[in-house]
């Protein structure tokens, strides 16, 4: 038997995947691959302890002051609330943001 017929029955010539085949096996490793990093860095994000992934302590003035600037509440629903926190001893170390 000749090398070239032991080739072929190796299945080394004409039975290959074409260039079409490398490329779809090339799209399906970057892709495999991008989930694998995606994978550890949501493990990680999920388990990282520490205040630095806790939600942020937001003002109730500011939020007040938002829902104002975007029509959610009326002036004199405004100026209740923000007399009332205020007036409640928490926030009255905030200087005053001025009336609207």
């Amino acid at each position: 038997m000749s090398a070239k017929e032991l080739r072929t029955m190796m299945g080394w010539y004409h039975d290959g995947t074409g260039w079409g085949g490398w490329v779809l096996m090339t799209i399906f490793m970057v892709g495999f691959w991008g989930l694998v990093v995606f994978a550890v860095i949501a493990l990680f994000r999920g388990t990282r302890s520490g205040g630095e992934w806790a939600p942020e302590h937001r003002d109730p003035i500011q939020i007040l002051d938002e829902r104002f600037a975007r029509g959610e509440i009326d002036e004199d629903e405004y100026h209740a609330r923000s007399a009332v926190l205020r007036g409640s001893g928490r926030y009255s170390h905030r200087p005053d943001r001025g009336t609207h």
